[in-house]
């Protein structure tokens, strides 16, 4: 199994309560992926960090396999979320993917 974790923070150009609408949708969005991709196995944002955080939101995803972490990339329903909900209002990026063995 692959994990895919992600952490966004938001452009300072939006307030407080812009933020937190733009996290909502980006939740509602990329967890309304699950059953859409063939081979994404769980997905999760969380978008209530504590106040120690340095991230604004965190991407927390599993897949069968490296390649279908690779197809999820580039499917048209992850595309369409990522350029609508996601890269416009976000400011940094930092991703780790690895490999669980059992």
């Amino acid at each position: 199994m692959i994990k895919h974790v992600i952490l966004w923070t938001l452009k300072s150009e939006f307030s407080a309560e812009e933020k937190q609408e733009i996290k909502k949708n980006i939740k509602r969005e990329l967890e309304g992926l699950m059953g859409k991709i063939p081979g994404l196995l769980s997905i999760e944002v969380n978008i209530e960090g504590l106040k120690s955080s340095t991230a604004d939101l965190m991407l927390d995803s599993s897949f069968e396999s490296e390649a279908a972490l690779k197809a999820y990339a580039v499917h048209p329903a992850h595309v369409f979320v990522a350029d609508t909900f996601v890269r416009p209002y976000t400011q940094t990026r930092s991703c780790l993917d690895y490999e669980i063995f059992t």
